[in-house]
């Protein structure tokens, strides 16, 4: 019985040596193959579907964003008219009756309903 044993030892790496130009920083440059980069039609057809799905996901989530940012700046408004309307009512219930303000409140309630 022979014992031989195999082992399978990367390949060394053989050193190019000084590159004429002198720029040994530069990353050695390969044969050029204008074939070497095509694609079967599957698996372009592959990537469009993922890329047309990653494109989806994110408008999904744009639309959510700018609905949400949406929604904040309706509350403000509403609130910042809130308090307007407050202030307005206050400075006329300072020259006025209150009765007088009450009466002046719903009557433009009432307007602002039928105008809407």
């Amino acid at each position: 019985m022979s014992t031989a044993i195999t082992e399978s030892a990367p390949a060394p790496v053989v050193p190019q040596g000084m590159r004429a130009s002198g720029k040994q920083w530069k990353a050695p440059k390969k044969a050029f193959r204008p074939a070497g980069g095509l694609t079967a039609y599957e698996q372009r057809a592959k990537e469009r579907v993922a890329h047309a799905a990653m494109k989806a996901k994110e408008q999904e989530l744009k639309d959510e964003k700018e609905a949400d940012r949406q929604r904040r700046v309706t509350i403000t408004k509403e609130r910042k008219a809130a308090k307007e309307e407050k202030e307005r009512y206050e400075k006329m219930a300072e020259k006025m009756h209150k009765k007088r303000v009450e009466r002046l409140k719903r009557k433009e309630k009432r307007n602002k309903l039928l105008n809407s």
